[in-house]
């Protein structure tokens, strides 16, 4: 199994859960954080004057699927997530090495 975690903007997250739901991967965790990447934040006036948002908003959206489906869904949140602009995010893809069903202690794939 294979853990595919994604850090995308917050706009794009409905279109990524609409695509993966729709191509059958409907179990997901989101998480609201805060961060920044190559952009280093954004430069913003005010009236006051220039300042800068160190972090930016970003949803970190989690799956956990079989090893032959990780490919697919890192290219199903690549596409809906994409808006060709820096900060469309990242994905890290890694090994899981066990699943546990807390309400029936199944484990493996079966409990995903």
């Amino acid at each position: 199994m294979k853990k595919v975690e994604a850090i995308i903007r917050p706009e794009r997250l409905s279109a990524v859960r609409e695509v993966l739901d729709k191509n059958g991967f409907p179990g997901m965790s989101a998480t609201e954080i805060k961060g920044r990447g190559r952009q280093k934040g954004v430069s913003l006036q005010w009236r006051a004057g220039d300042y800068k948002v160190e972090f930016l908003p970003k949803v970190k959206l989690e799956v956990v699927v079989e090893d032959g489906d990780a490919d697919r869904i890192v290219d199903l949140i690549c596409d809906a997530a994409h808006t060709g602009e820096a900060g469309d995010g990242k994905i890290f893809v890694y090994p899981v090495v066990d699943v546990v069903r807390v309400r029936t202690k199944e484990r493996g794939s079966g409990a995903v």
